[in-house]
């Protein structure tokens, strides 16, 4: 009888133990789920570069890097893409044509100019029967143009003993005859180069001068961009500080080919000051050539002239001045040499810059200028375009008179 109440209390004992047991299980199994809630999933999302697995991949973040230089990157579920950064902007300069040979590209506009010179004396010479009258018309025909009383009488005089001695009119002949002797007239012998290449460990400077309306400042870009062309280091000074606008004009010339300006920020600063700081900014940048555009200044007006020959001083006080270009306007005719004159004795002018040579221009001012002078004609603008300015090439130019 004692034993069977130890074998029920056993029984109830080891039932009780089991209860207890399933009972504590249970809730440890409540107790697990309810932590993992207390977690946002990972949400399943694509492959992507830098992350382990593929879709439904739960395992977090994975290790992003080259070698062992890795970082944990944290996901942000909310950022879809990453903006894309924008390329930085590189100005695009332009890269000016070869100065080379634009003389001959632009022949046919410098003919039209000079049909005085060309067919109206062909017509003239190869006419027969050249008594004094149609002398006289030759040298009529040579004064209007331009080409001066000096130049005409000695044109005049060859050609008459050239038509005295070998008695023909034929026109190839006579064609041959005048333009032989208009070259000489131009001297193809004269020095032409523009400075534009360092001196003495420092950059050559150029100082461009001229009265209002020839387009001095205009000239000044163009030839910026003739020397961009045959790769020269190029900066520009603007001292010009009295015209409205003019440092504007230059800067946005520069800036179409990537060449710096020194300019004022004050209308009617010292030009000389601007110019000694181009020159100065152009040393310290190792520059080949610095190009100073001044004021255009009125040769009758003596105060503006004193001022021009201060701003010369001014440079050369920090560096030689190597090139003092003269820009005059090819249809202003003798009023031009006036004007070259006044500007000589000013800044000792070493060669000239002829604009406007299309259109109504008359040839004969490349002669006359030259002789009044003693300079070279060096440069010469024949339109409107941004590489229109040309070298000037004696062949070409009488070629051109006589097509």
């Amino acid at each position: 009888m004692l034993e069977q109440i130890w074998l029920i209390v056993v029984l109830v004992v080891v039932i009780a133990l089991v209860g207890v047991g399933l009972f504590v299980g249970f809730l440890r199994g409540r107790g697990g789920r309810s932590g993992g809630r207390s977690q946002l999933p990972t949400p399943s999302r694509p492959d992507t570069t830098g992350y382990a697995g593929g879709p439904g991949d739960d395992a977090g973040p994975r290790p992003v890097g080259v070698g062992t230089d890795v970082l944990e990157r944290p996901v942000d579920e909310s950022v879809a893409t990453l903006p894309e950064l924008a390329e930085p902007e590189v100005p695009a300069y332009e890269r000016p044509e070869s100065a080379r040979g634009r003389l001959a590209r632009l022949r046919a506009r410098l003919a039209r100019s000079n049909t005085a010179i060309g067919k109206g004396l062909l017509a003239l010479l190869s006419r027969g029967g050249l008594d004094e009258a149609a002398w006289e018309d030759v040298e009529d025909t040579l004064l209007s143009a331009d080409l001066g009383v000096e130049a005409t009488t000695e044109l005049v005089a060859a050609l008459r003993t050239k038509v005295l001695i070998e008695g023909t009119t034929d026109e190839a002949t006579v064609r041959g005859w005048l333009r032989a002797e208009l070259l000489k007239l131009v001297d193809p012998s004269m020095d032409r180069r523009v400075a534009s290449t360092r001196v003495d460990n420092r950059p050559a400077v150029i100082l461009v001068v001229g009265v209002n309306g020839t387009g001095k400042t205009t000239t000044v870009g163009k030839l910026a961009r003739v020397l961009v062309a045959e790769d020269r280091d190029v900066l520009l000074g603007a001292a010009d500080t009295f015209r409205a606008a003019a440092a504007d004009q230059l800067q946005t010339w520069g800036e179409r080919v990537g060449v710096p300006t020194v300019r004022s920020d004050r209308e009617g600063a010292d030009p000389a000051a601007v110019a000694f700081d181009a020159v100065k900014a152009a040393n310290e940048l190792e520059a080949d050539v610095v190009l100073i555009d001044t004021a255009g200044r009125l040769h009758n007006k003596t105060n503006l002239m004193d001022e021009l020959g201060k701003v010369k001083r001014v440079i050369e006080k920090q560096s030689p001045i190597d090139e003092v270009l003269l820009v005059l306007d090819a249809t202003t005719g003798q009023n031009g040499l006036e004007q070259a004159r006044v500007f000589s004795d000013v800044v000792d002018v070493t060669g000239i810059v002829l604009t406007k040579l299309d259109g109504t221009a008359k040839g004969g001012i490349v002669v006359a200028v030259q002789r009044k002078l003693g300079v070279p004609v060096k440069l010469v603008g024949l339109g409107e375009g941004p590489d229109d300015l040309a070298p000037f090439d004696p062949a070409a130019f009488v070629d051109a008179i006589l097509d």
